[in-house]
């Protein structure tokens, strides 16, 4: 699995506004940023982004992902 290959696969089943994918073909760290977020918690958001993968997380396609993921307002602060 490539970084363009993770980013496609979370793009095709989650709008979002940024996204940034990075990893070493096995870890991966992601930052989501989606409308599809607002008044979620954080598991919950986490588990929007597990479902865009389907059974790669369980067949070790995708052996580690960590995120963080924000609404389009949250990412605006972050970047201040």
């Amino acid at each position: 699995m490539t970084a363009e290959q993770l980013r496609s696969l979370i793009a095709s089943g989650l709008s979002c506004t940024h996204l940034e994918v990075q990893g070493d073909g096995r870890h991966w760290s992601a930052v989501v940023v989606s409308t599809a977020f607002e008044g979620l918690r954080p598991i919950t958001r986490h588990q929007r982004v597990y479902a865009t993968l389907g059974s790669r997380m369980h067949t070790d396609e995708v052996h580690a992902l960590s995120m963080k993921t924000f609404t389009p307002g949250e990412w605006a602060e972050q970047q201040g």
